[in-house]
């Protein structure tokens, strides 16, 4: 199976993320991160357009893909899985990972939530999931929140009990013992490929590293790439594995 990890900026590289997406009718299982879907707002603070209805104009391009919305803030912004039809899909869902009661619903410091999927490739059952992780205004190192948004992870996989597939927007550094919680178990394939950096050029920060696919012990890797495609500040990590 191949799946790709792509956190869409909430689409604001609209046209060249349409075409790109288009092009990749290959890909079985698609986590996304900073989706919108039917919103009448943005959350984003920053000065940048988005496509407030972009979960359902990519899920046009993927006749072929189911699509599962979670959205984190009210009914309108979260992260989304499309899976193609010819896998079934045994269940889906969430788990919150991070609380804030006190978000006003504007700006990054929403909660957080870990979507997953059950699917069958053949007779093999796996579990997929998809994270957009903390980000509270104190770059991308340790914190309390962080730490204990990644005990919360690795508890729900560790009870799964199934090969697992785990990825996303962690707004981490690798470095960190949020990621080290992760790691017990499991691959981390942007360490394992000596990955230097998931960001395009759009992105003009110095921190180069967010994303992350880690894969339990039972999943074979085929390959894994990072993408040069420039449809977002994000790359697109893209897994061929059974």
């Amino acid at each position: 199976m191949k799946l790709m990890t792509l956190n869409i900026w909430g689409g604001h590289v609209r046209d060249p993320l349409l075409e790109f997406i288009k092009a990749q009718q290959d890909i079985d299982i698609f986590c996304l991160q900073e989706v919108y879907h039917h919103a009448t707002n943005k959350i984003s603070t920053e000065d940048r357009a988005v496509s407030l209805n972009i979960f359902s104009e990519l899920h046009q391009l993927l006749p072929q893909h189911k699509a599962f919305f979670r959205p984190v803030v009210d009914s309108i912004y979260g992260i989304g899985i499309l899976v193609k039809n010819s896998l079934d899909i045994l269940g889906e869902g969430e788990i919150i990972i991070h609380h804030n009661p006190s978000y006003l619903g504007s700006g990054p410091t929403h909660s957080r939530n870990l979507q997953w999927l059950k699917c069958c490739h053949g007779k093999q059952h796996y579990a997929i999931l998809n994270v957009h992780g903390l980000w509270n205004g104190m770059g991308k190192t340790d914190t309390l929140e962080r730490i204990a948004q990644s005990q919360k992870i690795k508890l729900f996989i560790d009870h799964l009990n199934l090969p697992t597939v785990l990825c996303g927007d962690f707004n981490l550094r690798p470095d960190t013992e949020s990621i080290k919680i992760i790691e017990e178990g499991m691959n981390n394939l942007i360490k394992l490929y000596n990955i230097n950096s998931t960001r395009t050029e759009l992105y003009i920060k110095e921190e180069k590293f967010a994303d992350y696919i880690f894969t339990s012990t039972d999943i074979t890797v085929h390959s894994f790439s990072v993408l040069s495609d420039v449809v977002s500040d994000h790359a697109p990590l893209v897994l061929d594995f059974v």
